[in-house]
Protein backbone atom coordinates (compact mmCIF):
# COMPACT_ATOMS: atom_id res chain seq x y z
CA UNK A 1 0.00 0.00 0.00
CA UNK A 2 1.26 3.87 -0.47
CA UNK A 3 0.50 5.87 2.60
CA UNK A 4 0.22 9.89 2.16
CA UNK A 5 2.77 11.33 3.82
CA UNK A 6 0.81 13.02 6.22
CA UNK A 7 -1.31 10.83 8.92
CA UNK A 8 -3.23 12.61 11.27
CA UNK A 9 -3.81 10.84 14.62
CA UNK A 10 -7.62 12.84 16.45
CA UNK A 11 -6.93 12.01 19.90
CA UNK A 12 -10.31 12.58 22.13
CA UNK A 13 -8.80 13.30 24.76
CA UNK A 14 -6.95 15.87 23.25
CA UNK A 15 -10.02 17.49 21.42
CA UNK A 16 -11.88 17.08 24.98
CA UNK A 17 -8.88 19.29 26.74
CA UNK A 18 -9.14 22.16 23.68
CA UNK A 19 -12.46 21.93 23.87
CA UNK A 20 -13.31 21.21 20.00
CA UNK A 21 -15.98 18.88 18.68
CA UNK A 22 -15.13 16.03 16.42
CA UNK A 23 -17.13 17.13 14.02
CA UNK A 24 -15.82 20.71 14.16
CA UNK A 25 -11.98 19.36 14.12
CA UNK A 26 -13.07 16.79 11.24
CA UNK A 27 -14.53 19.29 9.21
CA UNK A 28 -11.30 21.17 9.32
CA UNK A 29 -9.22 18.17 8.11
CA UNK A 30 -11.59 17.01 5.79
CA UNK A 31 -11.21 20.76 4.22
CA UNK A 32 -7.19 20.33 4.34
CA UNK A 33 -7.54 17.07 1.97
CA UNK A 34 -6.76 14.53 4.40
CA UNK A 35 -6.87 11.59 3.18
CA UNK A 36 -5.45 9.06 5.90
CA UNK A 37 -7.09 9.32 9.57
CA UNK A 38 -6.94 7.42 12.61
CA UNK A 39 -9.13 7.78 15.42
CA UNK A 40 -7.93 7.15 18.77
CA UNK A 41 -9.85 7.13 22.25
CA UNK A 42 -8.18 5.47 25.18
CA UNK A 43 -10.58 5.89 27.44
CA UNK A 44 -14.41 5.96 25.82
CA UNK A 45 -17.08 3.00 26.19
CA UNK A 46 -18.06 1.12 22.72
CA UNK A 47 -20.61 3.34 22.45
CA UNK A 48 -19.19 6.44 22.39
CA UNK A 49 -16.16 4.89 20.24
CA UNK A 50 -18.91 4.45 17.47
CA UNK A 51 -20.76 7.44 18.00
CA UNK A 52 -17.58 9.56 17.34
CA UNK A 53 -16.95 6.53 14.14
CA UNK A 54 -19.92 7.13 12.61
CA UNK A 55 -19.48 11.21 12.78
CA UNK A 56 -16.30 10.48 11.05
CA UNK A 57 -17.46 8.50 8.08
CA UNK A 58 -20.20 10.50 7.72
CA UNK A 59 -17.70 13.78 7.28
CA UNK A 60 -15.50 12.00 4.84
CA UNK A 61 -17.85 9.74 3.08
CA UNK A 62 -17.59 11.79 -0.28
CA UNK A 63 -14.12 11.98 0.49
CA UNK A 64 -10.89 9.25 -0.65
CA UNK A 65 -9.84 9.55 3.33
CA UNK A 66 -9.40 6.19 4.52
CA UNK A 67 -10.31 5.85 8.11
CA UNK A 68 -8.31 3.49 10.43
CA UNK A 69 -9.46 2.84 14.33
CA UNK A 70 -6.91 2.72 17.31
CA UNK A 71 -6.63 -0.44 18.71
CA UNK A 72 -10.05 -1.78 18.86
CA UNK A 73 -10.09 -4.44 15.56
CA UNK A 74 -13.92 -5.17 16.49
CA UNK A 75 -15.36 -1.97 16.61
CA UNK A 76 -13.66 -0.81 13.29
CA UNK A 77 -15.34 -3.18 11.48
CA UNK A 78 -18.55 -2.00 13.34
CA UNK A 79 -18.18 1.12 12.36
CA UNK A 80 -17.19 -0.13 8.83
CA UNK A 81 -13.95 1.84 9.00
CA UNK A 82 -11.07 0.97 6.70
CA UNK A 83 -8.77 -0.62 9.11
CA UNK A 84 -7.27 -1.14 12.58
CA UNK A 85 -4.45 -0.04 14.20
CA UNK A 86 -2.66 -1.68 17.05
CA UNK A 87 0.01 -1.36 19.62
CA UNK A 88 2.68 -3.83 21.62
CA UNK A 89 0.04 -4.28 24.23
CA UNK A 90 -2.65 -4.97 21.34
CA UNK A 91 -3.93 -7.57 19.70
CA UNK A 92 -0.86 -9.01 17.44
CA UNK A 93 -1.41 -7.85 13.90
CA UNK A 94 -2.36 -11.61 12.76
CA UNK A 95 -5.00 -11.62 15.59
CA UNK A 96 -6.43 -8.06 14.44
CA UNK A 97 -5.94 -9.67 10.42
CA UNK A 98 -8.80 -12.48 12.11
CA UNK A 99 -11.01 -10.10 12.87
CA UNK A 100 -10.97 -7.63 10.02
CA UNK A 101 -10.71 -9.62 7.24
CA UNK A 102 -8.64 -9.82 4.40
CA UNK A 103 -9.34 -6.62 2.99
CA UNK A 104 -8.77 -4.24 5.82
CA UNK A 105 -6.09 -2.39 6.70
CA UNK A 106 -3.68 -3.52 9.52
CA UNK A 107 -1.34 -1.44 11.57
CA UNK A 108 1.30 -2.03 14.09
CA UNK A 109 3.42 0.78 16.24
CA UNK A 110 6.79 -0.49 17.12
CA UNK A 111 9.67 1.23 19.55
CA UNK A 112 12.46 -0.93 18.90
CA UNK A 113 14.55 -2.91 15.95
CA UNK A 114 13.94 -6.02 17.22
CA UNK A 115 10.11 -5.56 17.19
CA UNK A 116 10.36 -3.59 13.38
CA UNK A 117 11.83 -7.17 12.42
CA UNK A 118 9.19 -9.17 14.04
CA UNK A 119 6.74 -6.93 12.29
CA UNK A 120 7.91 -6.74 9.10
CA UNK A 121 7.57 -10.49 9.29
CA UNK A 122 4.10 -10.64 10.43
CA UNK A 123 0.63 -9.99 8.19
CA UNK A 124 0.86 -6.07 9.09
CA UNK A 125 0.41 -3.85 5.75
CA UNK A 126 2.52 -0.76 7.51
CA UNK A 127 5.21 0.14 10.64
CA UNK A 128 4.90 2.62 12.78
CA UNK A 129 8.31 3.80 14.36
CA UNK A 130 8.36 6.01 17.45
CA UNK A 131 8.84 8.12 19.48
CA UNK A 132 10.98 9.79 16.61
CA UNK A 133 11.30 12.76 19.48
CA UNK A 134 10.09 13.53 22.94
CA UNK A 135 6.09 13.52 23.12
CA UNK A 136 3.90 14.72 26.05
CA UNK A 137 0.45 12.73 23.97
CA UNK A 138 1.65 9.53 26.27
CA UNK A 139 2.25 9.40 29.75
CA UNK A 140 4.88 6.77 29.78
CA UNK A 141 6.34 7.03 26.64
CA UNK A 142 8.57 4.65 25.20
CA UNK A 143 12.46 6.02 24.60
CA UNK A 144 12.55 8.39 21.98
CA UNK A 145 14.76 6.39 19.06
CA UNK A 146 15.56 9.67 17.13
CA UNK A 147 16.01 10.56 13.39
CA UNK A 148 18.87 7.26 13.49
CA UNK A 149 15.98 4.80 14.71
CA UNK A 150 13.81 6.36 11.66
CA UNK A 151 16.86 5.42 9.27
CA UNK A 152 17.21 1.96 11.02
CA UNK A 153 14.03 0.99 11.06
CA UNK A 154 14.16 2.23 7.41
CA UNK A 155 16.81 -0.53 6.52
CA UNK A 156 14.96 -3.24 8.54
CA UNK A 157 11.83 -3.05 5.90
CA UNK A 158 10.19 -2.35 3.41
CA UNK A 159 6.70 -2.21 4.35
CA UNK A 160 5.61 1.41 4.42
CA UNK A 161 6.85 2.91 7.21
CA UNK A 162 4.81 6.17 9.50
CA UNK A 163 7.30 8.13 11.90
CA UNK A 164 5.19 9.21 15.11
CA UNK A 165 6.23 11.32 17.94
CA UNK A 166 7.45 14.67 18.84
CA UNK A 167 6.36 15.90 15.56
CA UNK A 168 5.95 19.65 14.41
CA UNK A 169 6.06 21.15 10.85
CA UNK A 170 9.80 22.32 11.66
CA UNK A 171 11.21 18.70 11.67
CA UNK A 172 8.77 17.27 9.63
CA UNK A 173 10.92 16.83 6.48
CA UNK A 174 13.86 15.83 7.98
CA UNK A 175 11.50 12.74 9.23
CA UNK A 176 10.72 11.94 5.21
CA UNK A 177 14.69 12.28 4.69
CA UNK A 178 15.17 10.02 7.17
CA UNK A 179 12.98 7.09 5.16
CA UNK A 180 9.83 7.40 6.42
CA UNK A 181 6.99 7.33 4.30
CA UNK A 182 4.43 8.77 6.48
CA UNK A 183 4.21 11.06 9.39
CA UNK A 184 1.54 10.72 12.22
CA UNK A 185 0.60 13.66 14.07
CA UNK A 186 -1.61 14.36 16.84
CA UNK A 187 -0.85 17.62 19.46
CA UNK A 188 0.86 19.33 16.14
CA UNK A 189 -2.29 19.86 14.48
CA UNK A 190 -3.31 22.01 17.60
CA UNK A 191 -1.90 25.62 17.14
CA UNK A 192 -2.82 29.06 19.25
CA UNK A 193 -3.88 31.04 15.75
CA UNK A 194 -4.58 28.80 12.90
CA UNK A 195 -7.12 26.37 12.52
CA UNK A 196 -6.47 22.81 12.23
CA UNK A 197 -7.31 23.13 8.65
CA UNK A 198 -4.37 25.77 8.25
CA UNK A 199 -1.93 23.79 10.58
CA UNK A 200 -2.67 19.99 8.20
CA UNK A 201 -2.48 22.78 4.62
CA UNK A 202 0.91 23.56 5.70
CA UNK A 203 2.00 20.05 7.00
CA UNK A 204 0.89 18.98 3.43
CA UNK A 205 2.55 21.88 1.72
CA UNK A 206 5.89 20.96 3.88
CA UNK A 207 6.03 17.23 2.70
CA UNK A 208 5.22 17.61 -0.67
Amino acid sequence: MILPHLYPIVDAELLAAHNVPLDTFARELRAAGVTLLQYRDKNGSPQEILRAASILRETFSTTPCRLILNDRADLAVLANFDGVHVGQGDLSPEDARRVVGPDRIVGVSTHTDEQVRIADQSCADYIAIGPVFTTATKLNPDPVVGLEGVRRARALTRKPLVAIGGITRANARSILDAGADSIAVISSLFAAHQSPQQVARDFLARLR
